[in-house]
């Protein structure tokens, strides 16, 4: 039941991403993308990575990439024709162009998401593709984005780290034997999470780019706002649990 409801929210999801990116790689670039210097090779990749993910986890949302079957196939060949028509379409647009490297990339999202999804599962799956894409449009950009749209900025540090915690949280009650939240529950869940903003910060300091303290706060505070109410929640749950079995 649990993972039918999850194929349908992902449907959903697909049918609403998959038009939403026609549409905007079929209209003129817009200027807050030429001035935020953003490698459109670095957004077709991430476009065709997140394409592929909800392609096949609407087909197989409890299935790893079996390339001795045909589904595989038939998801590869299917996103890569979409590619060369998206490319060939673009050429009547103006200011875009046709053009054989954006193709490359849009194939390099779609292996490195079908490759992702041979060795893991929905849930490790999800959590990868959604670090890849936090960390692509933080530092892969020339200009930081906190100066060129900072409201915007600041809730997509809040909100994207704060669903990588989620993600991750998700993870661990798959795969870790935590029957009832305590601190240690509280360090595991911070682990990761925090452990990803620190890489992505370090990143950014060493490939030159402005170190603002304040964007660290407001992803730790999404971070930790995710930890805290997940934690509190399921001490609650334990504790009222634990009052029935008494009476």
């Amino acid at each position: 039941m649990a993972i039918f409801r999850r194929q349908k929210l992902i449907i959903i999801s697909l049918l609403f991403y998959w038009p939403t990116l026609f549409v905007l790689a079929h209209i003129p670039i817009p200027s807050v993308v030429r001035k935020a210097g953003v490698s459109d090779k670095c957004l077709h990749f991430i476009a065709y990575l997140v394409l592929v993910f909800l392609l096949w986890s609407a087909i197989s949302p409890d299935r790893k990439v079996n390339w001795r079957k045909a589904a595989a196939w038939w998801v590869l060949l299917v996103t890569v024709c979409y590619g060369v028509i998206d490319e060939l379409l673009q050429s009547v647009v103006v200011g875009r162009s046709c053009d054989a490297m954006d193709f490359l990339a849009d194939l390099a999202g779609v292996l490195t998401g079908l490759i992702l999804l041979t060795f893991f599962a929905f849930w490790p799956a999800f959590l990868v593709v959604t670090g890849i894409t936090i960390f692509a449009l933080t530092n892969l950009t020339r200009v930081n984005l906190a100066d060129l749209l900072p409201v915007t900025y600041t809730a997509f540090l809040l909100f994207s780290h704060g669903f990588l915690a989620i993600l991750w949280i998700q993870n661990m009650h798959l795969f870790l034997p935590f029957k009832a939240p305590k601190l240690k529950w509280l360090i595991v869940a911070s682990a990761l999470p925090l452990g990803f903003l620190v890489a992505v910060t370090l990143f950014s300091i060493f490939s030159g780019r402005d170190f603002r303290q304040r964007d660290v706060i407001i992803a730790t505070v999404g971070i930790a706002a995710v930890v805290i109410t997940i934690y509190l929640i399921g001490l609650f749950r334990c504790r009222r649990n634990q009052a029935s079995a008494d009476t």
